[in-house]
């Protein structure tokens, strides 16, 4: 028995002394844990990471089971339908949180199918752009392109992506107005950054410090409200003078509305003593994660300030994805 699983289990037993005995004998069987986005995708690295000292702490085998399609929403979908007591999605914010905004033919409604169980991780958004970019600093760059206007436009991921969303608030905060150019993914929008087909882009701080530091795209600031440890060399966009601007993107585990909350509330100090472990907390930063590790109100209340933010924007600029 390894010192992960001994203090997983010293954690969880005065715990299971006290909980309900429909949690204390659950799980009963297999646990399939839902991830929306294929093998080798972050959602998918996360999950397998935690897959394997969960299925230590439920006793129960923990299986991965990817169900692609619709920006992770079929999977979302699934999750909140399930019925057999044993099945966890593992989510990004925009599932959980905007998808019927931008989509009212979306199936299921994330504030009334899902239960939060626990945040994972957060990790913040880079402004990122080329190296021939005028400006010497963050700021100047940020005043520059408040001169340009709509002569300069930017990537993202998709309609309805937090990139694009946190670009369109980005625009109202900072008195910017890039052109928006949607892209398959982030590899197509740093190509295009690097060609000049486009000026700007909101990027993952793993994905875009690799550019950055090698010297081909040059980093203006993050979307966090001051450093983050991830990109302690970068400076924040709130540092570069946009107030009231904070964006971050995340991961969490939720299960079906309809799991009782003593099992939820269980699964929930589990994950959360995982995902603090600190051979776990040094995983999840080496795939680009600051790891909070949350209460299932921790995630609630996420999934509300950020379904306010996000969902505000998408009415005022009328956003939809089909």
């Amino acid at each position: 028995m390894n010192t992960l699983t001994r203090r997983l289990l010293l954690a969880c037993l005065p715990a299971a002394l006290c909980l309900p005995a429909s949690a204390a004998d659950w799980p009963s069987r297999p646990v399939h844990l839902i991830v929306g986005f294929p093998a080798g995708s972050s959602p998918d690295l996360t999950a397998r990471a935690l897959a394997e000292p969960l299925s230590r702490a439920l006793g129960q085998p923990v299986v991965v089971d990817n169900k692609v399609g619709a920006g992770g929403n079929i999977a979302a979908d699934a999750v909140a339908k399930a019925t057999d007591g044993h099945t966890l999605g593992l989510m990004i914010n925009g599932n959980m949180t905007i998808a019927r905004i931008l989509n009212p033919k979306v199936s299921y409604d994330p504030l009334k199918d899902l239960a939060p169980v626990g945040l994972i991780g957060t990790a913040p958004l880079l402004l990122t752009v080329p190296t021939s970019s005028p400006g010497e600093t963050p700021a100047q760059w940020l005043a520059l392109a408040r001169q340009r206007g709509s002569q300069l436009s930017y990537g993202s991921p998709g309609v309805g992506t937090v990139a694009h969303l946190g670009m369109e608030l980005l625009k109202q905060k900072a008195g910017i107005d890039p052109v928006h150019v949607p892209y398959p993914g982030n590899p197509q929008i740093i190509n295009a950054m690097l060609g000049g087909q486009i000026q700007l882009a909101l990027l993952p701080p793993g994905l875009a410090m690799t550019q950055v530091r090698a010297g081909k795209l040059r980093a203006v600031g993050t979307t966090s409200s001051g450093r983050s440890a991830l990109v302690p060399e970068v400076g924040s966009l709130s540092d570069a003078g946009v107030k009231n601007y904070q964006l971050e993107i995340w991961n969490a585990v939720a299960a079906p509305a309809s799991m009782p909350a003593a099992q939820v509330h269980k699964l929930s100090a589990i994950v959360s003593d995982i995902v603090r472990s600190p051979d776990m907390r040094q995983r999840l930063f080496q795939q680009g994660w600051q790891v909070v590790g949350s209460s299932p109100e921790g995630l609630k209340n996420r999934i509300e300030a950020d379904t306010k933010a996000l969902g505000d924007i998408i009415r005022q600029q009328k956003i939809e994805q089909n």
